[in-house]
């Protein structure tokens, strides 16, 4: 048999990532896209697939390690073809043990008249979820029309459909996880407008690894015992008990979780297979993890009375008392509205950010008198050229003047890198711009301003707040801003100080 190396693939633009749960060992057998490794930036969890198939003989990276594209996680024996830059000599036939499923059937190529759909670059996100579907089989179809809605920790987006026709199979529905390639539907007749994503799922590559994470959970009986609360543990009179952080079980990764609430459920130390999921399919959430924590807790204080937690001298929220839980329908009539997920994800940053970065607050006044006269003129004389002429808001101006003081300040343009202990200068000129949206507030970048004019500036801010507002808006288009500006020009006002 023939050793193979599995090696960390293209994990987008991140150096030196820490591993933080290995998810086989020596002797396991391994499917090619099949998880081996979870890795945590400080923007994502995500996991690592094979790129190949056999059985394992040695693991190359344990937790804690740091790794980056091209870093050997294991060596195997036997398998199949690997699907990475390393090139492996031919091997032979693998014997496939008897009590191996046996492989799934190659997905038929379309008959004439029919084309394949698939999901275009979405940037360095992996596994998002499908929270919408837009369409229905029989539907009728244009080229860019949205097919599916996803969302990440970061952004709503709608996919588009590189071509027309008629829908007459879905390949996804919502709580699926997709990622560049993955095929959307199957539509007949019509023409491409754009050239497919050539990174399409090879045929007979079997299931994506979150359907094989879904069908390992829902096939798996777990023990009605499994779900319940702990029971609180008993004490003797005077002692106080004591809530024990303990390693994960190893049947903790067949919970039906994200990596992240793996992560955050081993700081805890809670065995996800006692916690009952909210979310579709039974998967666990942050909250489902929370709650079994309180509820565990509070078993423990009807036990014997805790005393007394010492305030923390470090981190965020030291020593704060816990927000009051109050009943606001005692008070007159109420409504509860549900929040969007970048709403309940950018609320939470944006107070720890208040919180923990020291602010400054300087305001002052400026005559712009003569600059309000030759933007309404500049608009006037664009309206009698072009009636749809994009116009010129003083947005536009705040950017450019806003470049020419980062030139002058260098060090306003900058970042402390990880450490603390040196200040990255940046070269170029990004700028962000707060733009708000009925999902909540988002931050598209406009780059190289030093480099356009007044009139690109203003089209393309339009444009990218359009985007945003539709839901269109990819990850791609909200990275990389060196400085963001937070206008409320369209709402008015004398002085505001923004997060």
């Amino acid at each position: 048999m023939a050793t193979i190396e599995l090696q960390v693939p293209d994990i987008g633009d991140f150096k030196d990532v820490e591993v933080i749960e290995v998810l086989v060992k020596p002797g396991d057998r391994v499917e090619v896209e099949q998880s081996l490794v979870t890795i945590e930036s400080d923007k994502a969890s995500m996991e690592i697939p094979s790129s190949g198939s056999g059985v394992i003989v040695e693991l190359k990276v344990k937790v804690g390690d740091k790794i980056n594209q091209g870093t050997v996680i294991a060596t195997a024996e036997g398998g199949g073809e690997v699907a990475g830059p390393t090139p492996v000599a031919a091997a032979a036939p693998a014997v496939v043990p008897s009590e191996a499923a046996p492989a799934p059937a190659p997905t038929p190529a379309p008959s004439a008249g029919e084309s394949v759909v698939t999901v275009p670059d979405i940037g360095d996100f992996k596994d998002v979820e499908v929270i919408e579907v837009l369409v229905k089989v029989g539907d009728t179809i244009e080229a860019e029309q949205s097919l599916i809605t996803i969302e990440s920790d970061k952004a709503s987006m709608e996919i588009p459909s590189s071509k027309a026709g008629v829908v007459r199979e879905l390949k996804v529905k919502v709580g699926d996880k997709i990622n560049r390639g993955d095929v959307m539907a199957l539509l007949e007749g019509g023409a491409a407008a754009v050239a497919e994503s050539p990174a399409a799922t090879p045929a007979g590559a079997g299931p994506a690894p979150s359907q094989v994470g879904e069908q390992a959970v829902q096939g798996s009986a777990t023990p009605a015992a499994a779900l319940a609360p702990v029971p609180p543990p008993t004490t003797p009179p005077g002692a106080l008990p004591s809530y024990q952080v303990t390693a994960p079980t190893g049947d903790q990764t067949l919970a039906h979780a994200s990596p992240s609430v793996r992560k955050f459920a081993r700081e805890l130390g809670v065995d996800l297979n006692r916690v009952k999921g909210s979310g579709p399919k039974e998967r666990i959430t942050q909250e489902d993890v929370q709650s079994y924590v309180k509820t565990t807790l509070a078993g423990i204080r009807t036990a014997a009375a805790p005393s007394p937690a010492p305030a923390s001298t470090s981190g965020f929220g030291a020593g704060w008392p816990a927000w009051p839980s109050l009943d606001f329908s005692k008070f007159g009539q109420t409504e509860t509205l549900a929040l969007s997920r970048v709403k309940k994800i950018s609320g939470p940053n944006l107070a720890r950010n208040w919180a923990t970065i020291p602010h400054v607050t300087q305001f002052d006044e400026a005559d712009i008198t003569e600059l309000e006269d030759f933007r309404k003129s500049t608009n006037e004389g664009l309206a009698k050229k072009n009636k749809d002429a994009v116009k010129v808001t003083m947005l536009a101006f705040v950017m450019k003047a806003c470049v020419a003081a980062l030139k002058q300040f260098p060090q306003v343009n900058s970042s402390l890198d990880a450490d603390g202990a040196n200040l990255i200068l940046k070269k170029y000129y990004h700028l962000g711009f707060a733009a708000d949206t009925p999902n909540g507030l988002m931050v598209p970048v406009i780059r190289d301003v030093d480099r356009k004019g007044i009139s690109d500036i203003a089209r393309e801010t339009g444009e990218l707040a359009a985007q945003a507002r539709a839901g269109k808006l990819g990850p791609a288009a909200m990275q990389g801003a060196s400085f963001t500006i937070s206008s409320l020009g369209g709402v008015g006002g004398t002085l505001f100080t923004p997060i």
